[in-house]
């Protein structure tokens, strides 16, 4: 067998692979019941909250300045 089949049947096999994984991830995402999804994505949003609450008592962000050098600086790099 020539190298370049060898490269092609590996190229195929890692494209039917991927077809395969790609299928099983999106059965499992339809699986879920809307209520279910609403359920993680409100429960992700409140330790989203909570993170942020904390970061937001222990460091006060620092107080911002206008600089105009900088701002002049970024406009230029664009």
């Amino acid at each position: 067998m020539r190298w370049w089949k060898a490269v092609g049947l590996a190229g195929a096999a890692g494209v039917v692979a991927t077809g395969v994984v790609v299928v099983q991830a999106e059965r499992r995402r339809r699986a879920y019941t809307p209520e279910q999804v609403r359920d993680q994505l409100h429960e992700r949003l409140a330790r989203a909250q909570s993170v942020l609450e904390v970061v937001d008592d222990e460091t006060p962000a620092p107080p911002r300045r206008f600089d105009i050098r900088g701002q002049l600086r970024r406009l230029r790099r664009r």
